[in-house]
């Protein structure tokens, strides 16, 4: 089975069980600070999964894009990928456990959909702890479908249990689907042989709200959120070991060996080297290291494929040394660094990343549409990371011996790794401390980590006064933006904590401190006359057609939400201040707001400005 016959029969299976299609969203969060990107399919539908009403109904399917930066250093390995699709179910507020391990079971098992064999599925659930029970219920569900007790894993909360998204919410226990990838007869579970078990889907149950003091209490509300692997899954259905094995790859594959001159295989890994260098994975001696030479491949296929769909973006985000851009520079580089090591002596990203775009851009339509800026960006960044390692050569030149640090600062300087320093440190007869460099490099790891888990506080995830405050100021700062500057302004960006908002919009140059203070007040003006926001469902069409803005109105489906800031019936003839496309949440009236004043008007990138603005 192919990816794309995947992807269709997931959408038909629920398609007939009453779910409507949704598209996908943005790998870019709107307002969301919590993540730097979608790494799943809830995440743009946290609003919906808090209550509020979701134009395309209470079942919903549809396959989304997502990223997930935390497991880099594992990606080349057989399983790990940083650009994924996640095949995901919901329901909202509707059906519950039993309906969603059922359909699950049915999908994978029944001759018309997957067709997997019984015996070699086991499954986990939540075994319980001092704040929630043992999910019997779904252990119940299992034993009902056929499952030996012998197959049902039952784990803690690091692995069956999601969420909160934020520090309270919706959170609840999960059952994860695995097949066997083990060698002979199918034995145990996932808790006792998980090497031989690899997960392939993970119904969430949406059961509990973690409130402020800790504690779990019943929802009102309860959901289904579910998530399957699509590469993982198309793997396991080809029986093949490993996702880089499945056919999204293989053109892609091709190209790096063309480029390379290697004559790479997933299992052989290494006939011979036809580069006019030899390859960094290559000793002295002329041995290579045929499971270098794998993961090199696997590294340079996944992260243009990462860095590709991430410049289609509809938010058009570019590297740069803060978040987002950050991430996507790291991608870039590594691709760069580890092209190097299987002998690739041209610019070649672009020239992966057209095949890429080739090959899913009838299924993401933003490729196609984006394809000149996505080119562009690969081939500045790669351009300019030549010259970062040119300085590099210079400074290493100039050492007289290379200790750890020096070898750290090779790496987060100038990007070198550090196989590429001990190489040249071979060259000219060194020996670096690795020891050293590690201890610097895990000090970095941990100076990273604790500057992300202080940056991403609050969001819609939490749902807080302030937070809704904040959105609904952005659509008046929008709209007033407009007023002021003109209709090319558009959306391209919105990042909201508890303290600011930052709002990134299209505007060819720096604002004037006039038309930032005329902003500014055209904002608080609304804000005292205290108009009310209304939400209606409307088509696309209508919502156009009555001028709504919204450059993201396709992940909403057919249906979308409009948000109205000013009355706009007969008892008021002024038309309304704001009529923008959203998901929501926002306050009830402008006069909740309090005094908005901005505080920094900056680029973003070209032909981008930034606001960030507070409520006083």
């Amino acid at each position: 089975m192919t990816t794309d016959e995947l992807r269709k029969k997931y959408l038909k299976f629920f398609e007939e069980k009453g779910h409507k299609v949704i598209p996908s969203a943005s790998l870019i969060p709107e307002n969301d600070p919590t993540v730097l990107f979608t790494t799943a399919g809830m995440h743009p539908l946290v609003p919906f999964l808090l209550g509020e009403e979701h134009p395309a109904g209470k079942r919903l399917v549809n396959v989304q894009k997502c990223v997930r930066t935390g497991d880099i250093d594992e990606v080349g390995d057989d399983w790990h990928l940083t650009f994924f699709e996640m095949l995901g179910n919901w329901s909202l507020g509707d059906y519950f456990k039993k309906e969603a391990i059922e359909m699950s079971w049915e999908f994978l098992t029944a001759k018309k959909w997957l067709g997997l064999d019984k015996d070699k599925i086991a499954v986990s659930v939540f075994v319980g702890d001092e704040d929630v029970v043992f999910d019997k219920e779904a252990y119940d569900i299992w034993k009902s479908l056929g499952l030996s007790e012998e197959r049902i894993a039952r784990l803690g909360k690091k692995d069956n249990w999601w969420g909160p998204a934020g520090k309270t919410g919706p959170c609840g226990p999960d059952t994860e689907m695995f097949y066997w990838v083990g060698e002979g007869e199918p034995h145990g579970n996932p808790g006792e042989n998980p090497n031989d078990w690899v997960e392939i889907w993970n119904d969430v149950f949406m059961q509990y709200n973690k409130t402020a003091d800790g504690k779990y209490e019943e929802l009102k509300q309860k959901n289904i959120d579910t998530g399957m692997g699509l590469e993982r899954t198309v793997a396991i259905l080809n029986d093949k070991k490993s996702v880089y094995e499945i056919d999204e790859f293989k053109e892609i594959f091709n190209e790096i060996r063309r480029l390379s001159g290697v004559d790479y295989d997933n299992h052989n890994a290494i006939v011979k080297s036809k580069s006019k260098t030899q390859p960094l994975v290559w000793g002295n001696d002329g041995v290579h290291n045929s499971t270098e030479i794998v993961r090199s491949f696997r590294i340079v296929a996944d992260h243009v494929r990462a860095a590709t769909f991430l410049l289609s973006d509809e938010r058009g985000i570019e590297p740069s040394n803060l978040g987002q851009g950050y991430v996507l520079r790291r991608l870039i580089r590594r691709t760069v660094r580890y092209g190097k090591q299987i002998g690739i002596e041209e610019f070649f990203t672009s020239k992966v990343a057209e095949v890429v775009i080739n090959q899913m851009k009838d299924i993401y339509s933003e490729l196609e549409k984006n394809k000149k800026r996505i080119l562009h960006e690969l081939q500045k960044e790669e351009e300019k990371f030549a010259k970062t390692l040119e300085k590099g050569l210079k400074e290493f030149k100039k050492l007289e011996k290379i200790s750890g640090k020096d070898a750290f600062n090779l790496f987060s300087t100038y990007g070198f790794p550090l196989e590429l320093t001990k190489e040249l440190a071979r060259e000219k007869g060194l020996k670096i401390e690795e020891a050293e460099f590690n201890e610097e490099f895990k000090k970095h790891q941990e100076l990273s980590r604790t500057a992300s888990v202080g940056q991403f506080k609050g969001g819609l995830a939490d749902a807080s006064e302030q937070v809704k405050k904040l959105h609904t100021a952005t659509h008046l700062l929008h709209a007033a933006l407009r007023q002021v500057l003109g209709d090319h302004v558009e959306q391209r960006g919105s990042n909201i904590t508890e303290e600011r908002l930052r709002f990134d919009f299209v505007h060819p140059q720096k604002m004037t401190p006039q038309e930032i203070m005329e902003v500014e007040n055209l904002v608080n003006e609304q804000i005292k006359k205290k108009l009310p926001i209304n939400c209606d469902i409307k088509t696309v069409e209508e919502a156009k057609k009555e001028g709504a803005i919204g450059l993201f109105e396709y992940k909403y489906g057919d249906k979308v939400k409009v948000y109205t800031v000013g009355d706009n019936s007969s008892v008021c003839s002024e038309p309304p201040f704001s009529r923008e496309i959203c998901g929501g949440p926002h306050v009830s009236n402008t006069g909740e707001l309090g005094h908005f004043k901005i505080i920094k008007e900056e680029a973003s990138s070209a032909g981008i400005r930034r606001i960030k603005a507070i409520l006083e």
